[in-house]
């Protein structure tokens, strides 16, 4: 446990991307009406959950107004409601909600990061900021002794996940996995890598993803950490 809060801690110092920490800490304090009277967190936003999990949830960034606010991810926005709520229902953690970092919630058996630890403009990383940021990813991997899989939200946490299963040999020869929601594809060791649309505003009130496939998913990612059957490439149909 203390390499996970060494590492949490190293990545909430960095300053590695001037475009990111300039935006970042602009946000901060310019603030959105609706928080003035917050103090916003305006760093790098940290792991969540605890190294011995079997889950990794990788997700996007940190929002603007959402994790560089509150200083946790997925925590004060529209993703966080749509995500933890979710997560709640098909016994991941203790509560459907996730308002601030002591709110009390508790992850059941997974933990949650980032492929980038700070808001980026427009939730937009460079390749470069990506790169920058993808050996936070590769050094939590390396500290969850027990990870079985890995779940990831949207196409940057999917290209970031595919890198870091080849670099860690977690790939089979010839494999080339592909994103679309619902996919799940077998990884060295028993372990798997599953797919979904990231839960932003815009693909939940769109209905690109709705609240069943988010379930259904965790379901069938929860059904392979439990029974450890070799994943195969699947589609929720959506």
């Amino acid at each position: 446990m203390s390499n996970w809060n060494a590492l949490n801690a190293q990545i909430v110092a960095c300053a590695q991307c001037p475009r990111l920490v300039a935006y970042r800490e602009r946000v901060a304090q310019q603030k959105r009406a609706q928080y003035r009277d917050w103090d916003y967190w305006g760093k790098p936003v940290p792991n969540f959950g605890e190294p011995t999990a079997r889950l990794l949830i990788v997700g996007l960034a940190p929002a603007a107004h959402g994790g560089n606010r509150t200083g946790r991810i997925f925590t004060g926005d529209a993703s966080g409601d749509f995500l933890f709520a979710a997560l709640h229902q098909t016994g991941f953690c203790n509560q459907p909600t996730s308002t601030h970092r002591d709110d009390g919630l508790q992850l059941y058996d997974a933990a949650i990061t980032a492929a980038v630890h700070c808001a980026p403009p427009d939730n937009t990383p460079t390749p470069d900021e990506q790169r920058a940021c993808f050996p936070y990813l590769q050094a939590t991997y390396r500290l969850m002794p027990n990870l079985r899989g890995l779940l990831a939200l949207g196409q940057v946490a999917f290209d970031a996940c595919v890198r870091l299963a080849r670099e860690e040999n977690l790939l089979p020869d010839g494999a080339r996995p592909q994103f679309r929601h619902g996919a799940i594809y077998p990884l060295a060791g028993g372990r798997f890598l599953a797919a979904s649309y990231h839960p932003s505003a815009r693909n939940t009130y769109t209905k690109l993803l709705t609240r069943e496939m988010m379930t259904n998913l965790l379901l069938q990612v929860r059904a392979q950490l439990e029974t450890g059957a070799t994943a195969t490439p699947a589609d929720s149909g959506a």
